[in-house]
C-alpha cells in the first residue's frame, strides 16, 4: 500500500533545530522519515541517530533516508529509553533532539493495526508489535474501574463511566474482538446529542486505549527528564503534540525546569537548589500554517514547544 505522507510543521521544525552541518542530532520518533531527511540533508560531517519503536517504519524510511544513509544510525527502541539507545552508539551529548509524539500515517491507514475507529480491524494498537499489550487485553481484561479512569484521564471522556460500564457488559456475553464492535459499544452508551457532535464519538476513547497500550504519557514524562540532560548546551529541543494531555506535560516540563525556584519571592537568592537546564524558545506553542492544514487536515491539532538548553 502506497501512502501519501506530510510531515508534520516541517518547516518549523527544521528551523527551531538551528542544524550545525557538523553536529549530532536526534530524532527520537522516525516514522517516514520525512524530518529526518531535513535534519540528514544539513549535515556534512554530522550525524543523526533516528529513532523507532516500530520497526515497519524503520524498514520504510530507511529506503527513503538511503542516500544518506553515511549520516544515519537507525535505531530499533523507545525514546523512553534515550539514555541507553544513545550510549549504545556512542553519543554522549546531541546539539538537537526533536520528538513527534502522534500517531503516524501508516500506522492510521493500515488497518491491521488497529488504531482508526474509521476502519474495522483486529484490536490491536501496538506502535512496536514485539510488545505484549494490545488494545485486546485492555478492553477484554482490564478492570471496570480502570478502563474508566484511563477512558477519563487519557481521553477526557466524559461518558467514560457509561463508556466503561457498556464495554464490561458486552464482553461478559463474548470478547470484543474488532475496531468496529468497540465503535458500536462506545456509540450505544452515549446519549443522542453527543452523537451529533462534529467529532467521531469514539475518538477520545480510542485515543485513551491507544496511550494506555503504549504507555505514552510515562514515555513523555520521562523523555523530557532525559533529553534534557543529554543536550549540548545552546543546543535545541522540539516536541510536536497532538493533545491536550501530552502538550501540558510537554509545557509544564519545560516550565519546571526554566522556572523551578521555590523560594519565596522575598528571598535575595535561590537557596533551594534549583538549576536552571531550560529556557523556552517561545511562549505559545507553534501551531501548522493554514497551507499545511489544508494540505494536512490531519495536523490540525499539532502543537509544537521549542526549548533551548542553558
Amino acid at each position: 500500500m502506497e501512502f501519501k505522507h506530510y510531515s508534520v510543521l516541517l518547516n518549523e521544525c527544521i528551523d527551531a533545530l538551528n542544524i550545525r552541518p557538523d553536529g549530532i542530532y536526534v530524532d527520537g520518533t522516525l516514522g517516514m522519515g520525512g524530518h529526518s531527511e531535513q535534519i540528514a540533508k544539513r549535515l556534512t560531517t554530522g550525524r543523526l541517530i533516528a529513532i523507532d519503536r516500530d520497526e515497519s517504519a524503520l524498514r520504510r524510511a530507511g529506503e527513503r533516508l538511503a542516500p544518506y544513509a553515511d549520516r544515519i544510525t537507525f535505531v530499533h527502541g523507545n525514546f523512553r529509553d534515550l539514555p541507553r539507545l544513545l550510549e549504545e552508539n556512542g553519543v554522549r551529548c546531541a546539539d538537537g533532539m526533536l520528538f513527534d509524539l502522534g500517531v503516524s500515517s501508516p500506522q492510521l491507514d493500515e488497518a491491521e493495526r488497529g488504531f482508526s475507529y474509521l476502519a474495522d480491524a483486529p484490536l490491536d494498537m501496538r506502535m512496536d508489535t514485539s510488545e505484549s499489550l494490545t488494545a485486546w487485553f485492555v478492553v477484554n481484561k482490564w478492570p471496570e474501574e480502570k478502563l474508566k479512569r484511563i477512558l477519563f484521564d487519557f481521553g477526557e471522556e466524559r461518558y467514560a463511566p457509561r463508556i466503561a460500564s457498556a464495554i464490561c457488559a458486552q464482553r461478559a456475553r463474548a470478547p470484543i474482538d474488532t475496531t468496529q464492535e468497540l465503535v458500536e459499544i462506545i456509540k450505544s452508551a452515549m446519549p443522542a446529542a453527543a452523537l451529533r457532535e462534529k467529532q467521531h464519538p469514539a475518538k477520545r476513547s480510542f485515543q485513551a486505549i491507544r496511550i494506555a497500550v503504549n504507555d505514552e504519557l510515562g514515555s513523555v514524562s520521562e523523555l523530557l527528564e532525559n533529553a534534557t540532560e543529554y543536550l549540548n548546551k545552546g543546543g535545541r529541543l522540539a516536541v510536536i503534540s497532538f493533545h491536550s494531555l501530552e502538550d501540558r506535560i510537554v509545557k509544564n516540563s519545560i516550565a519546571s525546569r526554566e522556572n523551578g525556584c521555590t523560594c519565596p519571592r522575598e528571598f535575595p537568592v535561590c537557596i533551594c537548589g534549583f538549576r536552571q537546564t531550560l529556557k523556552a524558545v517561545s511562549r505559545k506553542p507553534i501551531l501548522p500554517s493554514e497551507q499545511e492544514l489544508s494540505e494536512n487536515p490531519r495536523s490540525r491539532s499539532a502543537k509544537l514547544r521549542v526549548a533551548e538548553r542553558v
